[in-house]
Formats: C-alpha cells, structure tokens, sequence
C-alpha cells in the first residue's frame, strides 16, 4: 500500500470513527451472520467427532447379534399352533459362535459376551456394577487399551481362572492411593486377583442412548470360561430349571409373559468383526440365515450393524448442518445488502465533502477506494466481534443443549475470508456511484 492508498486508507478509518452508531448498525448482519457461521459450523464437526468417538466405541466393521424376544405369528389353525410351541431353540450361545467362524470366511474376529449384574467389594466398599465375560478378541474389537498390566493368558482363559481385568474408574473408586495390581476384588461370590486395568474411554450420554452401551469405565471383565465356571451358565439345564419347569407346569395362573421373561441364552451379545466393510451387508444375510437353521426358525435374535446406523446418523446431522449452514449464509448475504444500502444512502449524506475532496485534486480512483475501505473495514470489524460472538455461541449451545460443539481454526478463517469479501463486493457500487459525482454540482449539493 503505497502514501496515497494509505491516506485512503486513514480517510476511511476516521468516517468510520465520526459514525460509530450507524457503522456498528451497518456491520449488525455481518457480526450475526459471521457468527452464526461458526457456531453452525461448530456443531457440524462436533457432530462428526462425536460420530467418530462412536465407531470407536463399537469398533470398526462390526456386526453386533443380541438376543431378543422369540417373533411369533398369530396362525389361525390350531394344529400349526401347536406345531409352532413345539419349536426348539438354544438361544443364542458359543455353538453360534463357532458355526459363524466355519462358515463366515471374512470374520476376522468373534468376541462373545456374557452380562451379569452383581456387587463389587474391596476394603469396606461396596458397589453394584457390571461383570463382562469375554475373550481377549473384545479387547481389540472394541479398541481397548491397557492402563497397566497385562492382558488374559492362555492358562488363565483354558482353566477359568479367577482373574480380572478392570475399568479405570473401578480403579479410581476402590483403589484410589494403592495399585490395584495383584490385589483381590470380592465379585459376587468370587474373590478375582487384578490383572490389568484399562484406560478411560470418555462416553457421552448420546452415545450410551445412540448405541445402547453401557459406561464400561465402571465394568470389570473376567474370561469367558471364568464366567461359565465359577458364575452362570445359561445353556445347563439344572436341577433349580427343572423344578421351575415343573412348577411352571403345575401352575395354570402363570401367564405366557411370565415365561417367556426367563433367559434362556448362554451368551448376551456376540460381536463379528468383518474384514472388509463392503461385505458387511452379505455377512450380516448369511449370519441371518445360519443363525435361523440353528435356532430352528425361531427368530430369538436380531441383528445390527453400528457402523451403518452411524453413517445413516452422520448423513442426517450433515443435511441439519448444511440446512442451517445454508440460513448462516443467507445471514450474510442479508448482512452484505445492508452495507450496501447504508453505504449508499451515506454517499447522498456525503456529497458535499466528496466535491470539496474532488475539487482539492482527488481522482476518481481515491473517492472509490476511500469507499471500499470503509465498506471493507466494517465487513472486517463486523467479522472480528462475530467471531467472538459464534465462539461464546458454541459454548453456550454446548452448555445448555448438550450438544457436542468443535470450534476449529478453519471455520474462524473462512468466516474472516467470507466477511472481507463480502465488504469488498458490495461496496464496490456504492463507491463507484460516489466517484461519479460532479464536482460543481456536489459544491452546490445541500
């Protein structure tokens, strides 16, 4: 910028200070515009890191079996009623887990789970948690790492051994001044020796909503056989499931509700990892199809795939954020005509200084700059405060919402870009209109 632009310059800079009210009202839609586009913005990438934190969670390329309440069809004729009681299923249980492995070439990992509700207790605390009988699979599944110690070994897995691995915040509670390694934490019934405990994984509550899991900070995970040997097994047919079966025979009053309230699957969920993510589709129909021979037609499972519910989420915040993105720049472009317009009617306010300016020997050339300047220096002060403005807007949607939100650098210098262009363009025909001014007639201009 050479003297004569920087005198334009200075000349725009001091119009602005003589009219702060109405430069401040004239940058009104720039500062709600610019704001509004980082806020929006920030709310689309939090959305998307929080979608990204949720295919962690679940791990990649997964397709997740639970079980679920036998579908039945109402049948009119009564032998194909009796037929359909008659129908026998396992639940689901480790026999699917194997059969899924022989058949499913792309399973590159089977993890099988197993849930119960019971206390946990260590030196005079007690608290109620979830323990998670599992393989090392899991683990590498769900993305979990260790914190300290060490993973299952095969002796300890083979055996059923009364190991454990822990949350970090099991370890916060009850081991808050001691290293939990080696020590003992009573289970239930079971005393189990710690042998590793896992990092935090940071969950939020629209991801145990969104996915249905479970705060596993606060989970302690033993091995499978652990779990079938030393605490339940649902697939044995017992003496107390006999006498129940029994009672449940004798007793006309209890209802098919009650019944079919009793678990009968060994395992609480089964998770496959897909090699590829384009297989996911014909895996899950296979695996659907398997799962119906074994369960003899009974349909006592169903099956999801995470990731794809995911993407599916992901393609609707990005339309809700393209929407609003879309209204933002609309905020501008409102903001960018009121530049203009105020611009505008400043140039009829300004005819007369802008003769004396042209009669004193400024060209052309300085009336259109001193105008762009000006226009250019509210878009851009205009942009500053709205910046300041969609950051404390972020924070407060995030705050009193609950809404992920992610400011990054990107959004702050496209929304800068975006107010300095806009100036820049429309203020370009309010300058030319005030450089065609006849210098005699805006002397004579009152």
């Amino acid at each position: 910028m050479n003297r004569r632009n920087f005198q334009n310059f200075l000349i725009a800079l001091e119009a602005i200070r003589v009219n702060k009210l109405r430069s401040m009202l004239t940058g009104l839609g720039i500062i709600f515009g610019v704001a509004a586009v980082i806020a929006m913005m920030a709310i689309g990438h939090g959305a998307k890191q929080e979608i990204l934190e949720q295919i962690k969670l679940v791990g990649v390329n997964n397709i997740v079996i639970a079980p679920a309440k036998e579908q039945k069809e109402d049948r009119s004729g009564t032998k194909e009623k009796e037929n359909e009681q008659k129908r026998f299923t396992p639940g689901l249980n480790l026999k699917d887990a194997e059969s899924i492995g022989e058949v499913l070439d792309c399973a590159e990992k089977i993890s099988p789970e197993i849930v119960i509700e019971t206390n946990f207790v260590y030196g005079g605390l007690r608290r109620s948690g979830k323990l998670v009988g599992t393989v090392p699979e899991y683990f590498d599944i769900t993305n979990f790492s260790l914190f300290e110690g060490k993973g299952f070994m095969e002796k300890q897995l083979r055996y059923g051994e009364q190991v454990c691995i822990i949350g970090k915040s099991i370890m916060t509670r009850f081991f808050p001044k001691e290293d939990p390694l080696g020590k003992y934490i009573k289970c239930g019934k079971e005393w189990l020796q710690i042998v590793g405990v896992l990092n935090e994984r940071t969950i939020t509550v629209n991801s145990m909503s969104n996915l249905g899991i479970r705060d596993y900070n606060m989970d302690i995970y033993v091995p499978l056989r652990t779990m079938l040997l030393r605490y339940t097994n649902r697939s044995l047919v017992t003496k107390a499931n006999m006498e129940a079966s029994q009672s449940s025979m004798g007793d006309d009053s209890e209802d098919d509700s009650k019944k079919s309230e009793r678990n009968i699957h060994q395992l609480d969920r089964l998770v496959i990892r897909v090699s590829n993510s384009d297989l996911m589709q014909p895996a899950a129909e296979i695996i659907s199809r398997l799962m119906n021979r074994r369960h003899n037609g009974v349909t006592d499972f169903e099956i999801s795939i995470p990731e794809l519910l995911l993407k599916q989420q992901q393609r609707t915040k990005d339309i809700f954020n393209l929407v609003l993105g879309f209204i933002a720049g609309i905020s501008l472009l409102v903001g960018g005509i009121g530049i203009m317009n105020i611009m505008l009617a400043s140039v009829l306010e300004r005819i007369k200084e802008i003769g004396i300016r042209l009669s004193i020997g400024a060209t052309k050339r300085d009336i259109i700059e001193q105008f762009v300047f000006e226009a250019m220096l509210i878009s851009i002060g205009g942009g500053l405060i709205g910046i300041v403005l969609g950051i404390l807007l972020s924070y407060i949607i995030s705050g009193l919402a609950g809404i992920t939100t992610l400011i990054s650098g990107g959004s702050i210098a496209l929304s800068f870009a975006v107010a300095a262009v806009t100036g820049l363009i429309f203020g370009i025909a309010p300058a030319r209109r005030a450089a065609q001014q006849d210098p005699i007639n805006s002397l004579r201009y009152e």
